[in-house]
């Protein structure tokens, strides 16, 4: 039986472990919703901010997970968060829940589940589809698997980090919630770099790359996401929300999971390259609308 949700009035005790982009801006709706919070990074300086938010800035995984009810993995692989949670386990203790919420691959997911079930812990598979504005809104969307006993635990923090969760699955380990989360990454990914792939192609004929704008806004082909992309290539503008290394590291993760099940991912592939084009060239830490520079040499 895991750990349950404390009565009203009680604040569920929360260790958030990577306090990037998108895990500091998790932590802060957490602590705006009245959880108790504490952080880690494995860079300090970038933990260290929320403590003006009134987060407990934790000097290692271990402390920051000791007496928590939940504990968030919002780092950068499955290798990582491995790693970093074997770090933690001597804070950890058997009845706690912990939510895996980065992007990881499918073939990660057991290895994972297996940990926690040796240490006692309920597993749920979360990754979220959105990046840094919908994550500083508290509107992610949480693609989720776990037990019964877990999801009541996990009802109030999601409810703070995000506008809707989808229960998938009760058994994590299956990666229901990862699987579908690199499906909607792929979308992103690919209509980052066709977006690219378009604005570059109006400029290298001569034209004023915003005349694309002009054809595609209010027609059946416009969107949000592409006014959004758009206007950052057009003003060059790459501020990351989601950055090109991220989005490189993504396409990797779909191109196994798809080459697993037997799926050829042409399109995700070929933004593959483009993104490793645009690494290379010297924008990894930029939004992965940067795959936009990787049309022209440098």
């Amino acid at each position: 039986m895991y750990r349950t949700v404390h009565k009203e009035g009680q604040m569920t005790q929360v260790a958030v472990l990577g306090t990037g982009i998108m895990g500091a801006a998790m932590a802060r709706n957490l602590l705006r919703n009245g959880h108790g919070v504490a952080v880690w990074n494995r860079t300090a300086a970038r933990a260290e901010p929320l403590a003006a938010d009134g987060a407990a800035v934790a000097a290692s995984p271990a402390e920051a997970v000791r007496n928590a009810d939940v504990v968030i993995t919002m780092l950068n692989d499955a290798e990582t968060a491995l790693a970093v949670m074997d770090e933690a386990a001597p804070g950890l203790s058997a009845g706690q829940v912990w939510a895996q919420m980065g992007t990881v691959g499918v073939a990660d997911v057991p290895r994972l589940a297996r940990f926690a079930d040796g240490h006692g812990l309920a597993f749920v598979d979360a990754p979220v589809q959105g990046t840094k504005q919908p994550a500083e809104q508290g509107k992610l969307i949480i693609l989720a698997a776990g037990p019964q006993d877990a999801r009541k635990v996990l009802e109030p923090v999601f409810g703070a980090v995000g506008g809707k969760t989808v229960w998938l699955d009760e058994d994590g380990a299956g990666g229901a919630g990862t699987r579908l989360k690199l499906a909607a990454v792929s979308y992103a990914i690919s209509l980052t770099s066709v977006v690219a792939e378009s604005v570059a192609l109006a400029k290298g004929l001569g034209l004023d790359p915003s005349l694309l704008g002009e054809v595609l806004t209010g027609g059946p082909l416009d969107s949000p996401y592409l006014q959004v992309k758009m206007k950052a290539m057009l003003d060059g503008d790459f501020e990351p929300s989601f950055a090109v290394r991220n989005a490189e590291k993504n396409t990797r993760l779909i191109h196994d999971s798809a080459a697993a099940a037997g799926v050829r991912v042409d399109v995700n592939d070929a933004a593959g390259e483009r993104f490793r084009r645009a690494i290379e060239q010297g924008h990894g830490d930029e939004d992965m609308a940067a795959t936009y520079r990787a049309s022209f040499a440098d």
